[in-house]
């Protein structure tokens, strides 16, 4: 790994911008260069969010992603506004029930449709973590960080008595990807 450069796109309230930066945080406890920069609308919840997240083994000379390896999509309108970011035969990860990828798209992609809102709310009743369960996916898919990177970067990213059920979805993600 040189640089991977990724995008976790979907709504205010989803928890986008934390999977960014415990993605970025886990990095850094690694060993490794990360960067995770944040957009957001002004609506409080609802509005859109996006994490941009590069990870690199040497110095980061520039801190946007310009070309992605990895898309993560919790909402249609991510999907539709970066899709054009992902290079080809990048991965793209879309939560199954929200985001229903266009069949005309002009490059190759991997697609992986996870259904991390409905296993967040139905297995784990808390539709929140539906993130981590997306983060699980991806690192199981790239190993960009270790699980036990990932997991000491959650516990140190959220709040105590939401560590267990955050660090549960991570883990499910984990073994869905499997």
């Amino acid at each position: 790994m040189t640089r991977v450069e990724m995008i976790i796109g979907g709504f205010g309230g989803q928890g986008t911008l934390l999977a960014g930066a415990v993605l970025g945080k886990a990095a850094v406890y690694d060993g490794k260069k990360a960067v995770q920069t944040r957009s957001y609308g002004a609506e409080a919840r609802g509005g859109a969010a996006r994490s941009e997240i590069i990870v690199a083994d040497e110095e980061i000379d520039y801190q946007m992603v310009i070309e992605a390896d990895v898309l993560i999509a919790m909402s249609q309108l991510a999907f539709d506004r970066y899709i054009s970011k992902v290079k080809s035969n990048g991965i793209v990860i879309v939560d199954e029930d929200i985001v229903k990828p266009k069949h005309t798209l002009s490059k190759e992609f991997e697609i992986l449709k996870i259904p991390a809102t409905r296993i967040a709310s139905k297995e784990l009743k808390q539709p929140i973590v539906a993130n981590m369960i997306m983060v699980g996916v991806l690192i199981a898919l790239t190993k960009i960080v270790t699980n036990k990177s990932l997991i000491k970067s959650i516990e140190d990213s959220v709040p105590k008595e939401t560590k267990k059920i955050n660090i549960e979805a991570l883990k499910k993600g984990l073994e869905l990807a499997e």
